[in-house]
């Protein structure tokens, strides 16, 4: 009966989508009456509102979509949404403004002397609005307005002119910044969290280990996370569009001919390219730039359009007067005021102190002040010419409040969808297919284009990643990342917008084309595009790459990085050092220090140091079994995969059918009303068939599987020793030697030291006890600043102590033995200065950037770029499962 009220909610929503009902409404009415009739059913037919719920009750799942109505506006973590009215508000002000209208009559002159120069013109602007707007429908109507009939007026072919706008209309969902990444990290940042628990779960019952190691859970992603993923496909594509108009404008000169621009390239005409192009240009670095150098959050980046859409507008609407560009050179000094006092000051109010400090703060106001004047200035304009600024509040009121309602029905939707076992369902179905995860992946990609031809792609975001993407995160034979995924599903979901019939793209070139050119012809102009489209898809999943390089450089390169402990990157740092042992420098280091006499430190510290060439050459020498090891685990997989995919089907069918038989045994429990026997009895047949199927399962489990899987499990294992032994003795090569390299480096405030010491001497005969222990304890502090004088330290610490009982005699005694353990440690420290410190600084700058790269701080530039590279390829992790 699940399955039954499952089919009854998809088609309340399939009904109420198709009549036009409102999709914010159609989607939690949906869900309510869909709860409402399985709960009458329940009691009336099996005398318990929950009988025909998966799990839980109506009350439950009621309760479960308030909870995610209420976590779409509480939670702290979803802040990210707040970005979106930000950027809706500032692609509605550049368009109003026209100043996409001037960014299109520019490039259009630009570039048409080039074949398919006015195509190529369309995309090149559409991807510059994309990165400012990302508002399809403003997009769309104003190349509609502007292009097509010029397009058309030059012999362009109509289906290429409303194909070109059309596709160039939808980048804005690509190229950051876009609403549909933001609402798509939003849905993944909560994916994560159950594909981790999956995963969790997995590992469990695959290992029978409690816990998972870190280094193979599911990582989140964030909105500036997909930006940054989204930036190189979203070139990929504007890319492969203008390679196609290109092509198609030289093998069909007459259907994209060149247009040659009338006027003369004269100065006059580059000094309007400069004005048209640099500052949305310089928004878009502004807005772009300040996530990626993690100046700014995405909410705060979206500000930063907004304002600076606001002064943009507050120029152009005010055109041809002599003070048109005052608000903006107002904004320009501000900005530059507030970046001096910046990098000159500390602009820490709470903190200033000094007059200096104040001086800074001062300096900033002043510029807060002409930058929020500026604001002031271009938004008084705005309101008073054509009422602009009223019109774009009301518009991002309107679009923003039709996010949020879709987002809020949405969850009710995925509440009930869950309610009657449709994600379970939906997992089973997809775990079930051949072929792994790709085949999954596949299947979700087609259901996602498919479900484009209907409906739009909040509806897709909200409704169909929630249910999906936890599946596919949790998969670790392909151990994909959230921000690929969502970069994947948001090229797919690109498509929804130009895909006939329902394609929103089309509607609106529709609706501003002129009666010459037939919808047919539309039809047929953007299924290129779609295909192209498709082609991008497919590149950017062959190369995860593209999309996973840049939020990881981005992240190791930044001051909040991660350390080189990080369990995520020990894999990628074993290979790092292995590619830097080879050339030999390490190797040679060490035999240099071997050749050294060690007998001029202490034995203590001579051992240690020893210990130290030796873990060095133990964890050279384990590179070579980590590839060995790795070698033959690759070697063996080949013949161990499929029989690892085939138990693990078997063995996830039969938990399946566990939980099943769980679940029965508790409906029978409950069913005590005689007038339901023959109910009891259908569910206790249902129980011995499960019971039955889950041993003829058991049966068909390979009598060798123990015996295979015990001696791959001890390749992984050696695999992983090797590894541990690298990673244990690469870390004390360095550490142990450093810590010697740091007293030798340590023996001028040693020597500084001896002064205070041999002072001592009478404060011992003379000073008070209190007086006596204060002024040796001073002492003491000192020592403990210099590396390797505990010695000296513990015979002084005892004659303080004797001091404070009042017995001189024996405080003297110790304090001379502290002066005999400095005069001791001051003869060795200047011989092993002078025959170990060079050496030794040259060992540990040799095996710094290989052996000793766990230990530090912080990851340098180079490593983090070769991490970067690294971690951007999906590493399969289905054999440790």
């Amino acid at each position: 009966m699940e399955l039954f009220f499952l089919i009854v909610l998809i088609l309340l929503m399939a009904t109420a989508l198709g009549s036009g009902y409102p999709v914010a409404f159609a989607l939690p009415g949906a869900a309510i009456l869909a709860i409402g009739l399985a709960a009458g059913a329940g009691y009336i037919f099996g005398g318990n509102p929950d009988a025909y719920f998966h799990t839980g009750g109506p009350s439950e799942w009621l309760s479960a979509g308030v909870l995610n109505l209420r976590g779409v506006y509480w939670e702290v973590e979803r802040d990210t949404l707040i970005a979106i009215p930000l950027f809706i508000f500032m692609g509605l002000m550049l368009q109003r403004s026209k100043i996409a209208e001037d960014l299109l009559v520019t490039m259009a002159q630009l570039f048409g002397p080039v074949p398919g120069g006015l195509g190529i013109s369309v995309v090149f602007v559409g991807a510059l609005l994309a990165a400012t707007t990302g508002i399809v429908g403003a997009t769309v109507v104003a190349m509609g307005l502007i292009s097509l009939p010029a397009m058309l007026r030059n012999n362009y072919s109509a289906p290429l002119a409303t194909g070109t706008i059309s596709a160039s209309g939808t980048l804005g969902q690509i190229i950051p910044p876009s609403i549909v990444l933001i609402i798509l990290a939003d849905q993944l940042a909560s994916a994560t969290d159950q594909a981790s628990t999956a995963r969790k779960a997995l590992h469990k019952a695959a290992t029978g280990e409690i816990s998972m190691p870190s280094e193979f859970d599911v990582g989140s992603t964030s909105a500036g996370e997909m930006f940054l993923g989204a930036f190189v496909p979203g070139m990929v594509l504007v890319g492969l569009y203008m390679a196609y108009i290109l092509i198609f404008a030289i093998l069909r000169p007459k259907s994209a001919p060149a247009v040659p621009y009338e006027g003369k390239y004269d100065g006059k005409f580059w000094v309007t390219v400069a004005l048209t192009l640099v500052p949305p240009l310089a928004l878009i670095f502004l807005v772009l730039g300040s996530i990626i150098a993690g100046i700014a959050t995405v909410n705060q980046a979206g500000a930063v359009g907004a304002a600076g859409a606001l002064i943009m507008a507050g120029y152009r609407l005010h055109s041809g007067n002599g003070r048109t560009y005052y608000p903006a050179i107002l904004a320009i000094v501000g900005i530059a005021i507030i970046a001096f006092a910046l990098s000159n000051y500390d602009m820490n109010v709470k903190a200033a102190t000094s007059s200096e400090d104040f001086t800074g703060i001062a300096i900033g106001v002043v510029g807060a002040v002409l930058l929020i004047l500026a604001l002031v200035w271009s938004g008084a304009r705005t309101l008073r010419i054509d009422n602009t600024l009223q019109g774009v509040m009301l518009e991002t009121a309107k679009t923003t409040s039709l996010v949020f309602i879709i987002l809020l029905g949405a969850a009710m939707l995925t509440a009930a969808f869950r309610a009657f076992g449709g994600e379970e369902l939906v997992r089973e179905f997809l775990n079930s297919l051949p072929g792994g995860f790709w085949t999954k992946f596949i299947i979700v990609m087609a259901v996602i284009f498919i479900l484009g031809f209907f409906l739009d792609f909040i509806e897709i975001a909200v409704v169909v990643v929630p249910i999906v993407a936890p599946i596919l995160l949790a998969d670790p034979s392909a151990n994909i990342t959230a921000v690929w995924l969502g970069v994947m599903i948001g090229l797919n979901i690109q498509t929804s917008f130009l895909t006939p019939p329902f394609g929103f793209a089309l509607f609106y070139l529709r609706g501003v084309a002129p009666s010459s050119v037939r919808t047919l012809q539309i039809y047929k102009g953007v299924i290129p595009f779609i295909l192209l489209q498709l082609l991008a898809l497919g590149i950017v999943g062959a190369t995860p790459q593209l999309v996973n390089y840049l939020p990881n450089r981005v992240s190791l390169l930044s001051d909040t990085a991660p350390p080189p402990r990080n369990p995520k990157f020990q894999y990628c740092l074993d290979e790092y050092a292995s590619q830097q042992v080879a050339d030999g420098e390490e190797a040679a280091a060490l035999q240099r220090m071997r050749a050294l006499d060690l007998a001029v430190l202490p034995d203590d510290m001579a051992d240690d140091l020893s210990d130290a060439l030796d873990s060095a050459e133990t964890a050279i020498a384990s590179l070579d079994d980590i590839d060995t090891t790795y070698g033959a685990v690759k070697d063996a997989a080949v013949e161990f995969r499929p029989k690892l995919a085939n138990v693990r089907r078997i063995e996830r069918d039969i938990r399946g059918l566990e939980d099943e038989a769980e679940e029965l045994k508790v409906l029978i429990q409950r069913i005590r009303d005689p007038e339901l026997a023959d109910r009891k009895a259908e569910l206790e047949a249902r129980l011995e068939k499960d019971l039955a199927d889950i041993e003829e399962l058991r049966a068909t489990i390979p009598e060798s599987w123990k015996d295979d899987y015990a001696a791959f499990s001890k390749l992984i294992n050696a695999e992983l020793a090797a590894r541990n032994t690298y990673r244990r003795n690469a870390d004390s090569a360095y550490e142990d030697a450093s810590e010697v390299l740091a007293v030798l480096r340590g023996n001028e405030a040693f020597a500084a030291l001896k002064p205070d010491l041999e002072g001592l001497a009478q404060v011992i005969e003379t000073a008070t006890p209190e007086e006596g222990e204060a002024l040796v304890e001073a002492v003491e502090d000192r020592l403990d600043e210099v590396e390797g004088t505990r010695d000296v330290k513990r015979s002084l610490s005892r004659a303080r102590r004797a001091l404070g009982d009042g017995n001189r005699e024996d405080a003297m005694a110790e304090y001379q033995d502290a002066l005999a353990a400095y005069a001791e440690q001051e003869q060795w420290r200047a011989e092993a200065a002078t025959a170990l410190r060079a050496p030794l600084e040259d060992y540990l700058s040799a095996i710094r950037g290989s052996l000793g790269v766990r230990v530090q701080n912080s990851l340098s530039r180079e490593q983090a770029l070769f991490l970067a590279r690294c971690q951007s390829d999906h590493r399969d992790l289905s054999l440790n499962f």
